[in-house]
């Protein structure tokens, strides 16, 4: 049963209607759900799958090809196999115009999935693919064609935004990306798992919203539980994924993964300059493509802090699972029962589940405002942070800047707590300075409003009075759009 993606379902369900011929491109991380989707949106209009195998070689895409053919004719008979992809695709186009459906019938789709894998080097795949679309499929108004990707950066770099054959050829494209936090509790309500908000909101700061990942999780098991199992036993999927994740979405996967590490050391994120100087890369062609594949595939997030240009970019890591990954289950590895439930005890968790929960936040930035009542209201959010420029002067770090039209602004701090957050007199004086140096130095004269996201609110005392605070809880986060 597809939950959430309305958006996707709704442009995909305009592509099926459209009178005209459609090509659909839909990237997204690995195990986000895209062939999910496909399928289930789809069903029996599919007329022709096809998957392509990580590392095979064009022989064996051939085969699997052949394959696929046997299975979409119907005739259960061996086929031989084509030697090459033009015969292939030739074969493909007449299998379709035998099955081509009667008037007012709907669209057939051919589903190519893993189109990265399948276009080998060398094996003349994309070429023929082109001519297969721009010589025929391109006019049959009857016709879908659906090609995915794991790899974002692939799929726009050779086919969304190719300058060769398949450059505009594109009608439609969907970036598949993980649920929010109310897609991920509808998913998990949709497996009979009913963990509550707060568990939930738990679950997500280690797997993401990775519907693969969240499917660990069983009715009647706490969050503690799912993460324990599935992270920290013998046979937990997510001990190792860590281990496959780039490698199969990345060429030379060791210098993502030395990017992502960096990132994870990093509580703020980084500068450009600061990021390639710990990994030992220099700035150039390769460096950018590195971070941009990072970036495409929603590993890791960009921001141009409040008042500065993007040369001032800072990089941190977005990924819950990786952050959580490095942080517990590499070199923590507990052995015997409970291990999790020892390690949510120590000092680190409170260090990890505040970074977590903050990035967590920024990705809910409209849940937000919508909370503050300022959805409909023009805005500009991003981190901010001010070094001191002389002896005198003082820095601040603010976690999200709303700078808002309507001539104010909201500084939001995000506190994660298992209780009501308390601020006590130290911390009201530390969010008093952090406004004063703020207004000091963006010679801002719009309202500055100190604002707290925290799991359940704030506890009513005297020094929250005087601040003026404004608070948005987790259940904010949870409000479908």
């Amino acid at each position: 049963m597809l939950v959430g993606r309305r958006a996707e379902r709704a442009l995909l369900g305009e592509a099926m209607r459209s009178a005209e011929p459609e090509l659909v491109a839909v990237y997204g991380r690995r195990r986000i759900g895209k062939t999910f989707l496909i399928r289930e949106f789809f069903g029996e209009a599919i007329a022709f799958e096809l998957t392509g195998s990580h590392a095979g070689d064009m022989k064996s895409q051939l085969d699997a090809f052949t394959t696929a053919l046997g299975r979409a004719t119907g005739t259960g008979l061996p086929l031989a196999t084509p030697a090459s992809w033009a015969d292939a695709f030739r074969l493909l186009e007449a299998h379709l115009k035998a099955s081509r459906p009667a008037a007012g019938a709907g669209k057939r789709v051919v589903f190519l999935d893993e189109l990265p894998w399948l276009a080998t080097r060398r094996s003349g795949f994309l070429a023929a693919f082109e001519h297969f679309w721009n010589g025929w499929a391109s006019s049959q108004e009857w016709l879908l064609v659906v090609i995915c990707g794991s790899s974002a950066s692939w799929m726009l770099r050779k086919v969304v935004k190719q300058r060769g054959g398949l450059h505009n050829r594109v009608t439609r494209r969907i970036r598949l990306e993980p649920f929010t936090l109310a897609e991920t509790d509808a998913y998990l309500r949709s497996r009979d798992v009913d963990l509550g908000h707060y568990q939930t909101l738990e679950l997500y700061m280690a797997f993401g919203g990775v519907p693969h990942y969240l499917k660990q999780a069983r009715a009647g098991e706490s969050a503690a539980q799912a993460i324990e199992r599935a992270c920290f036993t013998r046979d937990g999927l997510l001990r190792d994924e860590f281990e496959q994740l780039y490698a199969s979405l990345f060429d030379r996967a060791e210098r993502h993964e030395a990017v992502v590490r960096a990132l994870a050391a990093r509580r703020r994120g980084t500068t450009r300059g600061e990021l390639l100087q710990a990994v030992g890369m220099v700035s150039g062609g390769t460096a950018t493509k590195v971070l941009d594949e990072l970036e495409e595939s929603g590993f890791i997030a960009r921001s141009t802090p409040l008042g500065h240009d993007q040369r001032d970019a800072v990089y941190r890591l977005a990924d819950e699972y990786s952050l959580f990954y490095l942080t517990w289950i590499e070199k923590h590895r507990g052995r015997g029962e409970g291990a999790w439930q020892r390690k949510r005890a120590s000092p680190r968790f409170r260090a990890w589940s505040g970074l977590a929960f903050e990035s967590l936040c920024l990705k809910h930035v409209m849940s937000i405002k919508r909370a503050l009542g300022i959805a409909a209201v023009e805005t500009e959010e991003a981190p901010w942070s001010h070094r001191p420029l002389d002896p005198d002067d003082e820095g601040a770090q603010v976690d999200l800047v709303i700078d808002r039209a309507d001539r104010s602004t909201n500084l939001c701090e995000m506190k994660f707590s298992e209780t009501d957050y308390v601020v006590d007199k130290g911390y009201a004086h530390a969010l008093e300075r952090k406004r004063a140096v703020f207004r000091r130095a963006t010679g801002t004269r719009k309202t500055v409003f100190l604002t707290l996201v925290t799991t359940y609110g704030v506890k009513n005392n005297a020094h929250a009075q005087r601040l003026g605070l404004t608070t948005v809880t987790m259940d904010a986060l949870f409000e479908s759009p």
